[in-house]
């Protein structure tokens, strides 16, 4: 039984960040772990991630992406955990590297970046920090 497994995929990316490999493979499959992956997509952390559906159970392949054999990701960290939940109001949400990586928000209006929750006007449960 995994008790965190947004850490657990964060540790999954950060391991094979720092042994140069081209994709990572993670499972369980899960909405929330999907809405992440699409943020880093969507602001250039990742190449891409697929589903895909085995019969032993489902999984998706996310794709590294690196700029001249550096990582775009150079550090993922997990905020609120299991055992004791992080939320911020819409005027408290922080800047992570002074707006040079972002915070993911698990909001009223779904999983958003930090740019995007303070756009919106919500505060939510603050998932983790990319930069």
């Amino acid at each position: 039984m995994m008790t965190d497994p947004i850490a657990d995929m964060f540790s999954r990316i950060r391991n094979a960040l720092m042994v140069k490999k081209k994709e990572v493979v993670i499972e369980p499959v899960s909405k929330l772990k999907r809405a992440i992956l699409e943020i880093l997509k969507k602001e250039g952390f990742i190449e891409d991630f697929v589903f895909v559906e085995n019969p032993p159970g489902h999984k998706f392949i996310v794709k590294l992406k690196y700029y001249n054999g550096i990582p775009a990701i150079q550090g993922i960290e997990r905020v609120s955990k299991p055992g004791r939940r992080i939320y911020v109001k819409k005027n408290e949400i922080p800047w992570v590297k002074s707006g040079l990586g972002i915070a993911i928000l698990s909001t009223s209006k779904g999983v958003v970046t930090d740019k995007e929750a303070r756009k919106l006007g919500v505060g939510g449960e603050l998932i983790g920090y990319i930069w």
